[in-house]
């Protein structure tokens, strides 16, 4: 399991954003505050707090592909 923030600013951002995870075979959850859902729902994402960073938990040991597919959306 790996974790790192990501910001997601725009309605166009958050459809790239489940464009690029539901090509995934694994398990990604997006966490703000104590609010956790399916980083593969759009409706899910919109629930969350979008004006602050996201923490993204991906199930799966190797990440470097998706880090790499997400890039534009990771903060610290």
């Amino acid at each position: 399991m790996n974790t790192f923030n990501i910001k997601l600013s725009t309605i166009e951002d958050i459809r790239k954003f489940v464009e690029i995870v539901t090509r995934q075979d694994y398990d990604i959850d997006l966490s703000s505050g104590r609010y956790v859902v399916d980083a593969k729902s759009i409706m899910g994402i919109f629930s969350l707090d979008l004006m602050n960073k996201i923490l993204l938990t991906a199930h799966t040991e190797n990440v470097d592909a998706l880090k790499a597919e997400l890039a534009d959306y990771i903060v610290a």
